[in-house]
């Protein structure tokens, strides 16, 4: 072979050993997720259906591997679900959650322990139908959380303890909670999930935080927590954002006045409705429910171009308000895995086609997947 025959070889193949490279750069790049990146900030979590759990959605399973480190279960373990009659524990769902949290290598959280909603109505009751007494009540609530989070001890990473027990005024929701036992079924919440797992994170968790008055009642809330001694890691601010609330300058603020309190701050349940509210509502009361109106559905058909950039860019503001913060900020959970599971389409008006997640019906990343990523790696 002649000299000139060898160099052309010799060209040919560092060529192609460059090419592969560059190939095999851009498949790392290409298979990069969201947890990759986030790694050093942040969890970032969603919320698992049943369909996850067991393994019917596919695609929203394979998407739960690749994008998150920390899961949440949407439903399963609520107290309506694991005890719908007294002492006859429903535990398959959780259980299945559980191990598919553990055979994944995910941060587990539990959701959640004490709430007004979704909690069985033989809580609050005798055998005669009368409201129980207070004795009562907070022995049930013990037996509760004692059994659920005595289960999966040393398992689940952390409990949302209890949930939405301010309202946007500051003041305490007058669930049967609070008027049978009194703000004492915070504390006491607190200190039976503490008695079950001392080493599992302990959270309170509400929506619409951003608000100066609900932020005000929540940051006394946690003070009489710490005031007896008790732990509290971590205010969840709930994320269900709609185009124009809360702002970010807003949301921000109430975040620094958790922070100051000495526990972590977590983003979680978020996702964005891009679909007009009626009455100008907002928030997350999961009780409000308003008639179907064809007019408040306008995206039935699919998402304009210049509605799905403003999503795009709500998303990111957020993350980099995020990403801003993140020595305070413990975790980011969606509430969802694909804009076909979210609950925005059902609630506040059941029957809407909403586009709320990261991730669309076909269970494709969104741009705004992208625009993440690269934020964050801006801000390495």
């Amino acid at each position: 072979m002649s000299k000139s025959s060898k160099k052309l070889l010799l060209i040919i193949a560092v060529c192609g050993f460059a090419l592969s490279a560059c190939s095999d750069s851009k498949k790392t790049l290409k298979e990069e997720g969201l947890k990759d990146v986030l790694k050093d900030k942040f969890l970032i979590g969603t919320a698992l259906n049943t369909a996850h759990i067991f393994g019917a959605d596919t695609l929203g399973v394979e998407i739960v591997k690749k994008q998150f480190d920390a899961i949440v279960p949407e439903n399963c373990m609520k107290s309506r679900y694991l005890q719908p009659e007294e002492g006859k524990f429903f535990f398959d769902e959780a259980d299945k959650f559980v191990a598919f949290g553990e055979a994944n290598n995910l941060w587990i959280t539990g959701h959640c322990l004490v709430w007004h909603e979704q909690t069985p109505e033989w809580f609050f009751i005798d055998e005669n139908g009368d409201e129980v007494s207070r004795e009562t009540l907070i022995e049930r609530m013990k037996n509760h959380i004692t059994t659920v989070v005595s289960r999966y001890k040393g398992r689940i990473k952390g409990w949302d303890v209890v949930n939405e027990a301010i309202l946007d005024d500051g003041s305490w929701r007058q669930s049967k909670f609070y008027r049978i036992i009194g703000e004492d079924f915070i504390p006491l919440a607190f200190r039976f999930a503490h008695e079950a797992d001392p080493e599992a994170e302990l959270y309170y968790n509400d929506y619409s935080t951003a608000i100066e008055s609900k932020c005000r009642g929540i940051i006394d809330l946690v003070k009489a927590v710490q005031e007896k001694g008790l732990r509290i890691d971590a205010v969840g601010m709930q994320g269900h954002f709609t185009m124009d609330f809360p702002t970010v300058e807003a949301f921000e603020r109430s975040l620094l006045a958790f922070s100051d309190l000495g526990v972590k701050v977590m983003i979680t349940e978020m996702d964005l409705t891009v679909l007009p509210s009626p009455d100008n509502f907002s928030g997350a009361e999961v009780s409000a429910n308003f008639d179907f109106d064809k007019a408040l559905n306008p995206y039935a058909e699919g998402l304009p171009e210049d509605i799905a950039l403003k999503f795009q860019n709500r998303y990111t503001d957020f993350f980099k308000l995020f990403l801003k913060h993140s020595d305070k900020i413990s975790r980011v959970t969606l509430w969802g895995v694909s804009d076909g599971d979210s609950w925005r389409n059902n609630w506040p008006i059941f029957g809407r086609t909403d586009y709320a997640l990261l991730f669309d019906r076909n269970r494709q990343a969104k741009p705004a997947v992208s625009e993440i990523i690269n934020l964050t790696k801006q801000n390495k």
